[in-house]
């Protein structure tokens, strides 16, 4: 027995081990939607969308960048905010879970934007990546979202708004509620600026976010399927105990109900921003000048008389 587990064993599994193939990770996907299995390449080779269902996986900010600008673009530096400043505590430190997700992703925090050529017209694109912390947003997206925004005003450019958020950040309490007033003021500057804002909403966009800047585009556009809304659908139901209509908070339910414009497919995205930013930041030409309408001699017309009440005025000017 010893023979067989000191000498044979080892060597039978350090044969076993020697021929075993190590298979990478990640090389299959399976769909949320149907559930079948694609490769890696052919999802990738389909932008992200599921070939036999048309489900639409969520993208992060380097696919939505390379999209809508090819490579030909500029990433924008963002300001650092203070992190921690709640020195924040549930089962783990707010700073672990902040290093955990920016080892990740690769991202200083939930929101990255950049600046390009979108068709034929200049736009600043900022984009919510779900997959740092759910998208949330706390000091740092709304810092990052105001200096976007004002980045768009100072280059007269479009600003294209692509959100993926489960909402407000709680680890940052009041402080992430504030970034909702801070984010609409920004975009009204835009506004005001007489700059197009454009908001795409894609899967999931909820809370805190639904609850300002995501509703506030001059054209709201969607992934189709994608969910939006502010509380979640149990909520609501326990909260009017009725039952809510099948679909509801989806992308197809919000355009029939009037508050999302366009559902359009990822395929067709980069072409439809197009279209809508050249509409929007097209040169406005001067109309020509009405024609003055002609007397009946034609001649220039002469302007209706007096009322008699004026030329009474009139007459006691003079003999004053």
């Amino acid at each position: 027995m010893n023979w067989l587990t000191n000498y044979v064993r080892p060597r039978l599994r350090a044969l076993v081990e020697r021929r075993r193939v190590e298979v990478p990770e990640n090389l299959w996907h399976q769909c949320p939607a149907c559930e079948r299995m694609i490769f890696h390449r052919d999802l990738d080779a389909n932008r992200r969308v599921c070939p036999h269902c048309d489900h639409h996986f969520r993208v992060g900010p380097e696919f939505r960048f390379r999209e809508f600008f090819g490579e030909a673009y500029e990433e924008l530096e963002l300001p650092r905010v203070p992190v921690d400043p709640l020195r924040f505590r549930d089962l783990k430190r707010y700073t672990d879970r902040l290093k955990e997700a920016q080892s990740r992703t690769g991202a200083h925090d939930a929101i990255r934007a950049a600046a390009g050529t979108l068709g034929s017209s200049p736009a600043v694109v900022a984009v919510m990546d779900f997959a740092f912390m759910g998208g949330s947003m706390g000091r740092a997206v709304g810092e990052g979202f105001v200096a976007a925004a004002r980045e768009a005003v100072r280059r007269r450019a479009a600003f294209v708004v692509v959100t993926a958020s489960g909402g407000a950040r709680m680890q940052e309490g009041a402080l992430s509620l504030v970034q909702m007033a801070r984010t609409t003021a920004a975009v009204q500057e835009v506004k005001e600026a007489g700059l197009p804002y454009v908001v795409v909403l894609t899967d999931p966009t909820t809370g805190g976010v639904t609850a300002s800047f995501a509703m506030l585009g001059d054209v709201h556009l969607a992934e189709p399927r994608a969910l939006i809304g502010f509380a979640g659908r149990r909520v609501i139901e326990q909260t009017i105990r009725e039952r809510l209509p099948e679909g509801f908070q989806t992308a197809e339910y919000l355009r029939d109900h009037g508050m999302v414009d366009m559902v359009v497919h990822r395929f067709d995205l980069p072409a439809t921003l197009a279209r809508l930013l050249d509409l929007f930041m097209r040169p406005r030409a001067e109309a020509p000048a009405a024609p003055e309408p002609a007397g009946e001699d034609g001649g220039r017309a002469l302007p209706p008389p007096a009322p008699e009440q004026d030329l009474e005025v009139l007459d006691e000017a003079a003999d004053d």
